[in-house]
């Protein structure tokens, strides 16, 4: 893909976070904190909390205590894929472009990227798991937020794939974008680091 616009910095901090699904704690004490160019990786065993944080970091769900201050859009991929069943994958995707006010260059140049310019004509609900996932993938990075919160972005994906997402998740990290990813496979990000949620099981 073309290099994108210079972004402003962003960053995503988070201070001592508890989270509580039914009347089970999760995790609490967790803290995190990044800025642009860096990745993180959040691992775990299914159940832990993963995508409940996700979705702190997102604004969608609020912890039960804790801070979260962002600077910057964020993109959340996870398990929906937003993509209506029975609408070509181009319509669908043209859907949330003209939602998000993305180009419909812009567009097209993320749908190759991602690999799923060959796809645009198949309703989405022919479409296998991984294209699905790797169609979601296009929508959700799109619009050039600079934070990327990926939520088990490796499901279903062969290993040509799964290089796909590296790259693209390296990219948008040299131009100054933050790259979150909750796996529980191994995903190669800059930086190496990771943040296992299980040292803050409650």
């Amino acid at each position: 893909m073309e290099p994108a616009a210079p972004m402003t910095q962003p960053s995503i901090i988070a201070e001592r976070l508890s989270c509580v699904r039914g009347d089970r704690m999760l995790f609490a004490g967790l803290s995190l904190r990044l800025s642009g160019g860096e990745a993180l990786q959040l691992t775990g065993p299914n159940g832990v909390g993963k995508s409940s944080l996700m979705r702190i970091l997102a604004g969608l769900l609020r912890p039960l205590s804790g801070d979260i201050r962002r600077e910057g859009q964020t993109a959340l991929l996870d398990e929906r894929h937003a993509l209506e069943a029975h609408l070509p994958l181009g319509r669908a995707l043209d859907f949330w472009a003209r939602c998000d006010r993305v180009p419909a260059d812009r567009m097209a140049e993320v749908a190759r990227a991602t690999g799923v310019a060959d796809l645009l004509d198949v309703p989405v609900r022919y479409l296998s798991t991984g294209q699905r996932k790797r169609a979601a993938l296009a929508r959700t990075i799109a619009g050039h937020a600079p934070i990327w919160l990926l939520d088990e972005p490796l499901n279903g994906l062969d290993s040509a794939s799964v290089a796909m997402v590296e790259r693209l998740a390296a990219r948008h990290c040299k131009q100054g974008g933050i790259c979150i990813a909750a796996s529980h496979q191994p995903i190669a990000l800059p930086g190496g680091h990771r943040l296992d949620i299980t040292d803050f099981a409650a």
